[in-house]
Protein backbone atom coordinates (compact mmCIF):
# COMPACT_ATOMS: atom_id res chain seq x y z
CA UNK A 1 0.00 0.00 0.00
CA UNK A 2 1.27 3.40 -0.97
CA UNK A 3 1.78 5.92 1.55
CA UNK A 4 -1.09 9.43 2.25
CA UNK A 5 0.74 12.40 1.33
CA UNK A 6 -2.10 14.64 0.27
CA UNK A 7 -5.57 14.20 -0.36
CA UNK A 8 -4.61 13.32 -3.54
CA UNK A 9 -3.21 9.69 -2.48
CA UNK A 10 -6.69 9.14 -1.21
CA UNK A 11 -8.12 5.95 -3.23
CA UNK A 12 -11.99 7.59 -2.21
CA UNK A 13 -10.93 11.20 -3.59
CA UNK A 14 -9.83 9.74 -6.61
CA UNK A 15 -12.74 7.74 -7.06
CA UNK A 16 -15.12 10.74 -6.31
CA UNK A 17 -13.39 12.98 -8.95
CA UNK A 18 -14.17 9.88 -11.29
CA UNK A 19 -17.86 10.42 -10.42
CA UNK A 20 -18.14 13.95 -10.54
CA UNK A 21 -16.24 13.77 -14.52
CA UNK A 22 -18.91 11.14 -15.22
CA UNK A 23 -21.72 13.80 -14.09
CA UNK A 24 -20.79 16.87 -15.37
CA UNK A 25 -20.60 14.38 -18.96
CA UNK A 26 -24.06 13.19 -17.84
CA UNK A 27 -25.66 16.93 -17.05
CA UNK A 28 -24.45 18.26 -20.28
CA UNK A 29 -27.28 16.31 -22.09
CA UNK A 30 -30.07 17.53 -19.83
CA UNK A 31 -32.10 20.01 -21.37
CA UNK A 32 -31.48 23.65 -20.96
CA UNK A 33 -34.50 24.47 -18.87
CA UNK A 34 -33.20 21.88 -16.46
CA UNK A 35 -29.79 24.64 -16.29
CA UNK A 36 -30.57 25.47 -12.87
CA UNK A 37 -32.58 22.93 -11.79
CA UNK A 38 -31.32 19.32 -11.85
CA UNK A 39 -28.02 20.36 -14.01
CA UNK A 40 -27.52 22.84 -11.18
CA UNK A 41 -28.25 20.02 -8.19
CA UNK A 42 -26.28 17.38 -9.83
CA UNK A 43 -22.87 19.43 -10.51
CA UNK A 44 -23.00 20.56 -6.99
CA UNK A 45 -23.20 17.26 -5.21
CA UNK A 46 -21.12 15.47 -7.68
CA UNK A 47 -18.30 18.44 -6.39
CA UNK A 48 -19.16 18.30 -3.27
CA UNK A 49 -18.08 14.39 -3.30
CA UNK A 50 -14.35 14.98 -3.66
CA UNK A 51 -14.36 18.42 -2.19
CA UNK A 52 -15.31 17.32 1.26
CA UNK A 53 -13.18 14.55 1.51
CA UNK A 54 -10.61 16.82 1.21
CA UNK A 55 -11.46 18.98 2.98
CA UNK A 56 -11.68 16.53 5.65
CA UNK A 57 -8.54 15.01 5.44
CA UNK A 58 -7.11 18.59 5.48
CA UNK A 59 -9.03 19.74 8.96
CA UNK A 60 -6.39 17.34 11.01
CA UNK A 61 -9.07 16.02 13.35
CA UNK A 62 -10.13 12.28 12.92
CA UNK A 63 -13.92 13.62 14.20
CA UNK A 64 -13.93 16.40 11.84
CA UNK A 65 -12.41 14.33 9.29
CA UNK A 66 -15.01 11.20 9.32
CA UNK A 67 -18.02 14.35 9.48
CA UNK A 68 -17.28 15.60 6.19
CA UNK A 69 -16.77 11.69 4.83
CA UNK A 70 -20.13 11.54 6.08
CA UNK A 71 -20.94 14.70 4.32
CA UNK A 72 -19.74 13.29 0.71
CA UNK A 73 -21.77 9.95 1.56
CA UNK A 74 -24.50 12.03 1.64
CA UNK A 75 -23.88 13.56 -1.30
CA UNK A 76 -23.61 9.71 -3.46
CA UNK A 77 -27.39 9.71 -2.39
CA UNK A 78 -28.32 13.30 -4.03
CA UNK A 79 -26.61 12.16 -6.68
CA UNK A 80 -28.78 8.85 -6.68
CA UNK A 81 -32.08 10.86 -6.05
CA UNK A 82 -31.50 13.20 -8.65
CA UNK A 83 -30.30 11.22 -11.70
CA UNK A 84 -33.32 8.77 -11.00
CA UNK A 85 -35.83 11.70 -11.27
CA UNK A 86 -34.07 13.02 -14.37
CA UNK A 87 -34.46 9.41 -15.82
CA UNK A 88 -37.97 8.95 -14.59
CA UNK A 89 -38.29 12.75 -16.37
CA UNK A 90 -36.91 10.85 -19.64
CA UNK A 91 -33.86 12.88 -19.73
CA UNK A 92 -31.36 10.59 -18.64
CA UNK A 93 -31.38 6.83 -20.16
CA UNK A 94 -31.51 3.73 -17.81
CA UNK A 95 -28.17 2.77 -18.56
CA UNK A 96 -26.59 5.88 -18.28
CA UNK A 97 -28.25 6.04 -14.82
CA UNK A 98 -26.70 2.14 -14.15
CA UNK A 99 -23.07 3.42 -15.01
CA UNK A 100 -23.47 6.03 -12.89
CA UNK A 101 -24.65 3.73 -9.52
CA UNK A 102 -22.19 1.46 -10.22
CA UNK A 103 -19.72 4.54 -9.65
CA UNK A 104 -22.27 5.50 -6.75
CA UNK A 105 -21.95 2.19 -4.88
CA UNK A 106 -17.68 2.37 -5.21
CA UNK A 107 -17.73 5.29 -3.88
CA UNK A 108 -20.27 4.36 -1.18
CA UNK A 109 -17.82 1.29 -0.35
CA UNK A 110 -14.81 3.19 -0.12
CA UNK A 111 -15.95 5.98 1.92
CA UNK A 112 -18.02 2.98 4.45
CA UNK A 113 -14.40 1.63 4.75
CA UNK A 114 -12.80 4.82 5.54
CA UNK A 115 -15.31 6.05 7.56
CA UNK A 116 -14.67 1.90 9.31
CA UNK A 117 -11.22 2.48 9.90
CA UNK A 118 -10.71 5.90 11.26
CA UNK A 119 -13.49 5.27 13.68
CA UNK A 120 -11.97 2.02 15.01
CA UNK A 121 -8.75 5.12 15.63
CA UNK A 122 -11.10 6.61 17.55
Amino acid sequence: MSEIRSHRDLVAWQKGMDLGLEVYAITKRLPESERFGLVSQLRRAAVSVPSNIAEGYGRGSTADYVRFLRTARGSLYEIDTQLLIAVRLEFVPMDAYERVLERLNECGRILAGLIRSLGEKE
